[in-house]
């Protein structure tokens, strides 16, 4: 089948959920002898080189520009992208994200049958003005209306379609890797020591709760220091009111973004605890990653945190708990420590992105085979 993926920041992965998930399921798909089309934007992004069209991984990227605006990035670009593809008239479309819904009759125009992964709930997130949230809430319905199929990441957006829209769609979690065995050669450039800090991954965005991260920690009396992994375009504001939080406070560290995945591993596998603050996107990579890390982790309490977690993770819903819970592991026994960790790690089997990618290709596949017929009887 000709595959087209579009409506990401495109490969190599170096931002979220969505480049992760497209970069593992194309790769494979691309193994598996398809052909795999990637709409990439042609802007630079930090950690990214000025990328070239060409091949990566089996994939073919195709690069086109965006508008550089918080409103603007994501359609612009995938407004080019949908023209180009339906050009080509690949056999499936997977569009990421419902805010690009608008844009799925230009695909449908063609006979490109699409699945629409309509993420978390973008509505509420602090980012957005009312307007904003007003199109997030528009283009979910109109993500029901245009879509050949949804996907969702997390049982809880799937309900949530459901309840909400009475519409059903597929129930398609991320892969967690499991990454037993990485070393802790790297650490000592930050001065860190194997299980001796806290750790954060995240876009620094209020719904991920870094700042409650850093309210918590400093309220607590913690030996260890807290690293804080994770940058984001168009957030001046909230980056000044979490050194404003750290100011004076030689313990919390900023990385920044980390775009080499050697030494991100290394710092999953040997945090002492992985803090957690995403509350509105779906089941996290960032959250499969530390449980296939093996490290404990510290999770804001929500459904979509609960269903991965379950009983194995610790939940806090203010800065004063997550004191606790971060004071409370440093005090405990190591090897108690050490066996929640591995207890997190056979979690992880639950997510196999052999497992997600081989769903992504049954679903092409119906979605390629329906559209034939339909082309055929006129429908």
């Amino acid at each position: 089948m000709r595959i087209a993926m579009i409506g990401t920041r495109g490969v190599p992965a170096r931002y979220g959920g969505f480049e992760t998930c497209v970069e593992e399921v194309g790769r494979r798909l691309a193994s598996a002898g398809h052909e795999v089309t990637v709409y990439c934007r042609g802007s630079t992004s930090p950690g990214r080189r000025a990328a070239r069209d060409g091949d990566y991984r089996g994939m073919h990227l195709v690069h086109l520009p965006a508008v550089r605006h918080k409103a603007l990035e994501t359609l612009s670009h995938t407004a080019l992208s949908t023209a180009h593809s339906a050009r080509r008239r690949p056999d499936a479309a997977f569009v990421f994200n419902a805010a690009n819904a608008p844009l799925l009759p230009v695909l449908r125009a063609r006979g490109v049958p699409v699945a629409t992964h309509v993420d978390g709930l973008e509505w509420k997130r602090g980012k957005w003005g009312r307007a904003g949230r007003r199109y997030y809430r528009l283009a979910e319905s109109l993500a029901v209306r245009w879509s050949d199929a949804l996907i969702a990441d997390a049982r809880g957006i799937q309900e949530y379609y459901m309840d909400r829209f009475g519409a059903s769609s597929e129930y398609i979690a991320y892969g967690a890797p499991v990454l037993d065995g990485t070393g802790s050669s790297r650490l000592a450039e930050y001065g860190l020591r194997p299980g001796e800090y806290h750790l954060v991954v995240a876009r620094f965005e209020p719904e991920n709760h870094v700042h409650t991260a850093v309210e918590g920690y400093r309220a607590g009396d913690c030996r260890f220091p807290l690293v804080v992994v994770g940058s984001a375009p168009y957030a001046d504001e909230y980056v000044a009111r979490l050194t404003r939080l750290a100011a004076g406070d030689e313990r919390v560290r900023f990385l920044g973004g980390v775009w080499d995945q050697e030494l991100l591993d290394e710092l999953y596998v040997n945090a002492l605890t992985y803090i957690h603050g995403h509350s509105v996107g779906g089941t996290n990579p960032s959250l499969l990653r530390a449980i296939g890390a093996g490290t404990v982790t510290l999770a804001y309490d929500v459904g979509f945190n609960r269903e991965v977690l379950g009983q194995r993770g610790q939940y806090f819903s203010a800065p004063g708990e997550l004191a606790r819970l971060c004071a409370r592991t440093e005090a405990d026994d190591p090897a108690v420590t050490a066996e929640r960790g591995r207890a997190l790690r056979r979690e992880a089997a639950r997510y196999d992105w052999d497992e997600v990618a081989g769903a992504y290709e049954s679903l092409a596949g119906r979605l390629a085979r329906n559209s034939r017929s339909a082309f055929r009887w006129g429908v």
